[in-house]
């Protein structure tokens, strides 16, 4: 290591010639920087062990106290380079070992650390300081292997779990704070990995893991063309990170199949648009909120091919990857209406105006309530077989054909139970159609109002008799009935002209 210049003039010290003097000049910075360092005032005891050494770079305690002072400024890599100086000048210098070992274990080189330890349990069986960082290194081996494993496995919060253990015995780490960052980028959580990526960043703007891992919360969050300039930049400056490369491969071939799908859309080619974001999903299972946004996208584009199902299932699948992505609950919501599931309808509405409390979504929400209490009543359209725009002539028409059909005496033959059935369905065609022939009820039926208290459906004095005779008597219709004595009161029967 250079020596630090002393902010002294050239000529204030004579130059020493003799062995002798020199030697003792040595030990006088020494004793001073033993000074500095008892007052903890380590810049100065750095400066002074450093003159030490320059007066006599042969004396390895000398190296050995610098390592110490360099510690306690956590320049461990420094520390290292002196304790190791220190202990190829003098093998048996115990602290020298002791020292390079823990200089090793903070940058976190277990095996390395072990090696110095057991050399000073070589000089001193009984260094009980020795014996329990040894240890120390072999608990940090243990986790660096836990974390391996856990990282082919892709347990990433086993990982995670193992490097903060680890890092509380090698602070000093870079390859544990990368990987522990890459995990939680992983895990979604970048704010804490973008934080220990810029840490190392501060201290090394050309790290490359680092801006790796920059990259990769930025990709994951889908900031796709900021996060490849930090891909690019990590393979400047290592041209053989294989995860770099991969990543901006990937960047690269998502964002342009996804821009592709996006462009389709907009020029209303559905299919194609649907095939791209397929094509785009199969890029990066790991980029979750990119997929996220491509499974609504295609749902979006099955929406419009009346793939109302697999619209729906891939709104799920956006929602699965981010329960907080309010586009997708929107369009599963509207996909629900179109197909009258109208209780996950409201389900979805009320989640997403819970989330944002709008004027837009409060209405989503009502309408869809109130089509949800509308479907919980009979459905007088399906009653007569007739779509919601019918009009009076198709009511009129509808009435006629399912009044004949079920009508009680067209089947007088048939058994109590399905005389019983045909006459539940006669009834309800008849408030069918005392309902949808009347405007003012119609209309009130529409828009979900309660219609009971007309008195038109509530049993009490409503007769589907009574509507069939008003519908077809004194009208001819190719119909005419009879009530000879001999006929049940009230049934009637038909008789062709």
């Amino acid at each position: 290591m250079a020596a630090v210049d002393i902010d002294v003039p050239v000529d204030a010290e004579p130059q020493i010639h003799n062995p002798d003097d020199l030697e003792r000049q040595a030990e006088g910075f020494k004793e001073q920087g033993n000074a500095f360092y008892s007052q903890k005032d380590y810049s100065e005891a750095f400066n002074y062990y450093t003159r030490a050494i320059d007066a006599s770079p042969r004396t390895a305690s000398y190296y050995g106290n610098r390592a110490a002072t360099l510690m306690m400024l956590r320049r461990f890599r420094e520390a290292l380079e002196d304790s190791q100086q220190a202990v190829r000048l003098d093998d048996c210098f115990m602290k020298g070992h002791l020292r390079e070992g823990k200089c090793h274990l903070l940058l976190g080189n277990a095996m390395a650390a072990s090696r110095s330890f057991q050399k000073v349990l070589e000089l001193e069986p009984a260094n009980r300081e020795a014996q329990q960082e040894n240890k120390t290194a072999e608990t940090l081996l243990e986790f660096e292997r836990m974390a391996d494993f856990g990282f082919e496995k892709r347990d990433f919060r086993k990982v995670v779990f193992c490097m903060d253990r680890a890092l509380a015995v090698a602070s000093a780490c870079h390859r544990f704070k990368i990987l522990k960052a890459e995990c939680l980028a992983l895990l979604g959580r970048y704010p804490e990995a973008q934080s220990v990526a810029s840490d190392i960043l501060r201290m090394d703007s050309t790290n490359a893991d680092a801006l790796y891992v920059r990259g990769l919360c930025l990709y994951y969050e889908d900031c796709i063309d900021k996060a490849v300039q930090f891909f690019v930049q990590a393979l400047r400056m290592a041209p053989d990170h294989e995860k770099a490369r991969l990543a901006c491969r990937n960047a690269k071939a998502l964002k342009a199949k996804k821009d592709e799908g996006n462009q389709a859309f907009k020029n209303n080619n559905y299919d194609a648009a649907y095939q791209l974001y397929t094509e785009a999903l199969t890029i990066d299972p790991n980029n979750i909120k990119t997929n996220a946004k491509l499974y609504c996208n295609r749902a979006t584009a099955g929406a419009k091919l009346k793939k109302l199902n697999e619209a729906i299932d891939d709104c799920t699948n956006a929602i699965k990857l981010d329960d907080t992505y309010i586009k997708a609950y929107l369009r599963r919501a509207q996909c629900y209406m179109n197909t009258e599931q109208y209780e996950e309808a409201v389900r979805d509405y009320e989640k997403v105006y819970q989330t944002e409390k709008t004027s837009d979504h409060k209405h989503l929400l009502k309408t869809a309530q109130l089509e949800l209490k509308k479907s919980k009543r009979k459905d007088y359209y399906k009653v007569l077989g007739i779509g919601k725009n019918a009009t009076e002539d198709e009511i009129k028409k509808a009435y006629r054909k399912r009044a004949l059909m079920h009508h009680p005496d067209r089947h007088s033959a048939a058994t109590p139970e399905v005389q019983k059935e045909e006459e539940k369905k006669f009834k309800e065609v008849g408030e069918a159609f005392t309902v949808l022939s009347d405007p003012k009820k119609k209309v009130r039926y529409d828009n979900g109002h309660d219609l009971d208290d007309d008195g038109c459906c509530d049993g009490r004095d409503f007769d589907a008799n009574n509507i069939f005779r008003a519908f077809f008597g004194g009208h001819g219709g190719g119909y005419s009935f009879d009530s000879s004595p001999e006929s049940a009161p009230g049934n009637f029967f038909f008789q062709f002209g």
